[in-house]
């Protein structure tokens, strides 16, 4: 009896487990339909409606791996640190990803992802519809296994190789604007570099001139304040440059004027909130990192704002270029977004960062380095800075590539800080005189082996990195040689 008993439980528990591995499917899959059906009902009768049916699932798949792959960044470091927990960043980044997608995702938007194919060598509205198909759906499905194997990739960069692939197949090389392609390959080395060089150079600052002081808490009553100043500051600049630019494009001089009045704001809010939350805590870095705890759950949020304003396009681009195509029959540069078109990106980001978003929350906010509230902060002042040099200086960069770059920056600076840092071997005698050469050595060996970068991550991520754009682009290049066969 209790042999059957317990092969009953094992049944039951295999059963619990089957049947809640199948509830992000079946969920993914109502979402789609609803899509498709919303399409026909708005679209009713009319000629071709089944395409623009078809392409509307294949903008919200879109939608969900955006969810699923790029918004980790957003929301990553934060819960690594534990500022945020799992659930609480999977709620903050789904509100406002949606509401950047709603409120600033704009209603016109490029047909030809960042100009990279000439329009006018095109063609026939035909060509063009199953080039962007191509693009789309090509795209949607290496974003979707970049995410099964870990890898958090540029969504820009995947429809941008989608779109180059699927415009060469259709017209030829000669429809590529290679000057344009040559600055968003730049970008791939720029992009992370720049993130990973101002995070450590603010973990730098961090460590010298407040963890290791003697007296942690006078030094972080100085400093903290600065640095959410900055933080705030460079997070307005970035949301009035890229964030609200839809639907609000203040000159440069209004955005460094307001930007300076918050700064100054924010560091007369700061100090004297700084200053009471410190009271009572003790001399310790666990005491420090409290105090930078709302700092990330604000900085969380707007770069979720700031992601769905600006990439929700990737989902639903490619999708209302298609639809202008058929319903006008011509190939336009720049087309509007429906309204119904942008809810389902909007919802569908939402929906597949809930679903599958968890996973590479965890390797951007875990497995690249070990995170901590400092660190974190490091890395989203590193993202905002970044697009904001970017965008002065005309760079295309992904946010995607930023973030990852600004953890990788933050933990090898950690491993050559532990290693060559003088000041932190002075501090550490002072406050462990009686340690032995060999528990010293032990120590450090300790601290080393637990600071490192792990390589395989390192690797997996840099290696997607690289063949996404010709991945992307060779796969969409099959896809519209095949459904040209198909349609003639």
């Amino acid at each position: 009896m209790d042999k059957d008993l317990n092969k009953l439980g094992r049944l039951e528990d295999a059963t619990r487990a089957a049947s809640t591995n199948l509830i992000a499917p079946g969920l993914s899959l109502l979402f789609l339909a609803l899509a498709g059906i919303v399409a026909a009902a708005i679209f009713g009768n009319q000629p071709n409606v089944m395409i623009i049916i078809v392409a509307s699932v294949i903008g919200g798949y879109m939608a969900l791996n955006i969810g699923a792959n790029d918004v980790a960044n957003n929301v990553g470091p934060a819960v690594g640190s534990k500022a945020l927990t799992m659930l609480g960043a999977l709620a903050i980044a789904a509100i406002f990803e949606c509401a950047g997608a709603l409120l600033a995702g704009g209603d016109v938007v490029k047909t030809i992802a960042k100009g990279i194919i000439d329009p006018a060598l095109v063609p026939n509205s035909k060509i063009f519809i199953w080039a962007m198909m191509a693009a789309l759906l090509s795209s949607a499905l290496w974003v979707n296994l970049a995410t099964y194997i870990g890898a958090p990739v540029s969504t820009t960069h995947s429809v941008v190789g989608g779109v180059l692939g699927g415009g060469i197949a259709a017209v030829g090389f000669s429809a590529v604007n290679w000057v344009t392609m040559s600055a968003i390959a730049a970008s791939w080395v720029i992009s992370p570099l720049l993130g990973g060089i101002i995070a450590a150079l603010f973990l730098a600052f961090i460590k010298i001139f407040i963890i290791y002081q003697q007296d942690k808490l006078s030094a972080a009553r100085r400093w903290v304040p600065l640095l959410v100043a900055i933080m705030f500051s460079a997070f307005s600049a970035y949301l009035m440059l890229k964030g609200l630019k839809k639907i609000w494009r203040p000159e440069v001089e209004l955005v460094v004027s307001l930007s300076v009045i918050i700064f100054i704001a924010t560091f007369a809010i700061m100090r004297p909130v700084i200053k009471y939350q410190s009271k009572g805590l003790e001399n310790r870095n666990q005491s420090l990192r409290r105090l930078f705890h709302i700092p990330l759950i604000c900085s969380a949020a707007l770069l979720s704002f700031a992601h769905g304003a600006n990439d929700v396009a990737n989902a639903v681009g490619p999708l209302a270029a298609i639809i202008h195509a058929v319903e006008s029959g011509d190939i336009s540069v720049k087309v509007e977004i429906p309204t119904w078109v942008m809810l389902i990106g909007g919802f569908g980001i939402s929906l597949g960062l809930f679903l599958y978003g968890p996973k590479l929350i965890r390797t951007v906010g875990e497995k690249i380095t070990k995170m901590n509230p400092m660190r974190a902060f490091c890395v989203a002042l590193a993202a905002a800075i970044t697009v904001i040099l970017a965008s002065a200086f005309g760079l295309p960069v992904s946010s995607t590539h930023i973030t990852v770059g600004a953890v990788f920056g933050v933990g090898f600076f950690r491993e050559f800080y532990v290693s060559r840092s003088q000041r932190r071997k002075d501090y550490i005698k002072v406050k462990k005189p009686k340690a032995t050469p060999e528990d010293a050595k032990l120590i450090a060996q300790e601290q080393r082996r637990r600071l490192l970068v792990r390589r395989s991550h390192f690797m997996v991520i840099i290696t997607a990195w690289i063949i996404t754009v010709p991945a992307t682009a060779i796969l969409s290049g099959l896809i519209f040689t095949f459904l040209n066969f198909v349609v003639h």
